[in-house]
């Protein structure tokens, strides 16, 4: 529930902050004759729309688990986070398009110092949300918060663009304008793929790295009593992790103090390992 809090929290920040910046982007770009400029300000207010689709994803998938629900509901973050990867494509396909359409029809105006001043600004403020929510984001563990992220440097990337372009007008050159828009574009459909990778991994129950397997393993065989690690099997689960793992314990002990030694590889693994959700230990008998 707390990290529910800090990311909620987080993202309203951000719907405010990009209202403001949408806002004066747009009426830049009106003064200062720069189309680019209002693109970028439009782009700008995309954000507020996917940030509103992260505080659905963080509402949903911080609920407890229910009848209908009984692993939780973790994963729809990851489901939302694939939406906003979409997105995030659309809106460098867009820039892309947007971009070509004006190198090839040489449409091209010379904008004002205010267009450079808000592309400039714009810069700026976004690559700080980039940070300020990317750090939240790991620290909650939220892929759709990180996607966010990256749609908030993506519009980072536009405004240098946009800047680059405007810049580029005023010193005669046009061309640079279209041509910037085309490499930004390239670059957020690269994160935009990059996070539907991801999310799609997390959806088809992927295993858990390589450094949490050994990890778990390590802590399991130092409990007093585990002769040995039959089998292990772990899953990601939206920002948590499942584990079925089979321990040996001496074939002649009780069933209680087989049990005993379950439990404390249940509880040390589920205590140490802050993204285990869940950890299923079965015995098993070990003869020598």
């Amino acid at each position: 529930m707390e990290n529910y809090k800090l990311g909620v929290r987080a993202s309203w920040i951000t719907v405010v902050v990009n209202i403001i910046l949408a806002a004066f982007k747009v009426i830049a770009g009106i003064i200062g004759n720069s189309s680019a400029m209002i693109a970028d300000g439009v782009h700008t207010l995309s954000d507020v729309l996917t940030t509103f689709v992260v505080l659905l994803g963080l509402r949903i998938s911080s609920k407890e688990a229910d009848k209908e629900h009984p692993y939780g509901h973790e994963k729809y973050e990851s489901v939302f986070a694939k939406v906003l990867s979409m997105l995030l494509l659309l809106t460098g396909i867009f820039i892309g398009y947007e971009a070509i359409k004006v190198l090839i029809s040489g449409e091209t105006r010379t904008p004002k110092l205010i267009a450079l001043i808000a592309a400039f600004l714009s810069i700026v403020v976004k690559e700080g949300m980039y940070w300020y929510t990317i750090k939240i984001a790991r620290k909650i563990k939220s892929i759709s918060m990180e996607a966010d992220a990256w749609h908030h440097r993506s519009d980072a990337f536009s405004s240098i663009g946009t800047f680059a372009g405007v810049l580029g007008a005023q010193l005669g050159f046009t061309a640079l304008d279209p041509i910037a828009g085309i490499i930004v574009s390239i670059f957020v459909v690269k994160v935009g793929v990059d996070l539907y990778i991801k999310s799609v991994k997390e959806l088809v129950d992927e295993a858990a790295s390589e450094e949490v397997i050994e990890m778990i393993r390590a802590k399991s065989k130092f409990i007093d009593g585990v002769k040995g690690i039959k089998s292990l099997k772990t899953r990601v689960f939206g920002n948590r992790i499942y584990v079925d793992i089979e321990i040996f314990v001496d074939s002649n002990i009780s069933v209680k103090s087989g049990h005993d030694i379950a439990e404390k590889v249940h509880d040390k693994l589920e205590a140490e390992i802050s993204d285990i959700k869940h950890c299923m230990v079965h015995i098993e008998p070990f003869q020598k």
